[in-house]
């Protein structure tokens, strides 16, 4: 039997972050421009839709994402719910690091939170999110053992971290016992100190390394669409499933059917679907949501 890999998509709740510094990151080219945080951020009924069309075709919420104080927590609370009721999974969220009173509100809806690690390298961590020390993050996992929440983690690669890093991250999956880890190829943005990604042979040695150390991990890659040839190697070095893709926007097209086509040439079962237009019940779903999820499918179907 081929084992089963699956397209993951993180969904986006703002584009706002408060600490906004980190120099890989788009954010930080945007907060300047950002005059009202509170009108950085998604409509509702648009989230609610995208995580409709996630369940419909088979595509797992990898997280929720959101910069630092573009929402408040009680709104966040029930955004999570409502994507919990929709999805009928418990969520993982990634939207900073959130406090033990937090998390309590959080927990009948997650299964897990997600730190920001970006990488593991001290000194270079430190340079490049100055605004972020891992300690904070380290204190919120500390806080997930007390609930029995998992944890998760993100690292992008090509941040000027060195393949004699890997041994940290090991380390670091190991103290603080993470479950899930997403990798990321940097993908530059205009505006930021950085101008192309890693090659795919220093990508794929940090996947295959941590799977080497952890048979048992889920291992989360990212693929942009500039580098989806790359997908039956990531599978290949340990990648339980792939990310980091329009997915609504480039649904059907070649891209698409080449994230199919790469899980069946790395042997294994593509679960989900990233080109036959789904069937979705609109009168589920309040007029507003369901006009959102009109549009998404009309968007998607142009490229059926």
């Amino acid at each position: 039997m081929k084992m089963k890999t699956w397209f993951e998509r993180a969904i986006f709740l703002s584009w706002y972050c408060s600490r906004g510094d980190c120099k890989f990151c788009y954010m930080s080219t945007q907060k300047s421009k950002i005059k009202n945080p509170r009108l950085a951020k998604r409509k509702k009924e648009s989230i609610f839709a995208e995580a409709a069309i996630c369940k419909a075709c088979g595509w797992r919420v990898e997280f929720l994402s959101g910069g630092y104080e573009s929402y408040d927590i009680g709104e966040l609370v029930e955004i999570t719910k409502e994507i919990f009721k929709i999805t009928g999974q418990k969520q993982w969220l990634n939207i900073g690091v959130l406090k033990q009173e937090e998390l309590k509100k959080f927990k009948p809806y997650i299964e897990g939170v997600c730190g920001a690690v970006e990488c593991v390298n001290p000194k270079l961590h430190d340079k490049l999110c100055p605004s972020k020390p891992i300690s904070e993050i380290i204190s919120m996992f500390k806080i997930c053992d007390e609930f029995g929440l998992k944890k998760s983690m993100t690292i992008i690669i090509g941040l000027g971290e060195t393949e004699k890093d890997i041994p940290l991250l090991i380390d670091f999956i190991r103290k603080h016992k993470i479950d899930k880890i997403t990798f990321y190829a940097l993908n530059p943005h205009e505006g930021t100190i950085f101008k192309k990604g890693p090659q795919t042979g220093y990508y794929l040695k940090w996947i295959s390394g941590t799977r080497k150390a952890f048979p048992k991990l889920h291992i989360v890659a990212g693929s942009w669409v500039d580098r989806l040839e790359e997908i039956p190697e990531l599978l290949k070095a340990g990648a339980t499933s792939i990310t980091k893709f329009p997915s609504i926007k480039l649904f059907s097209t070649k891209f698409a059917r080449q994230i199919e086509e790469g899980a069946e040439k790395a042997g294994r079962d593509f679960s989900g679907t990233m080109t036959r237009l789904p069937k979705i019940d609109i009168s589920r779903f309040d007029e507003k949501t369901g006009q959102k999820i009109k549009q998404y499918l009309k968007q998607m179907s142009k490229n059926s």
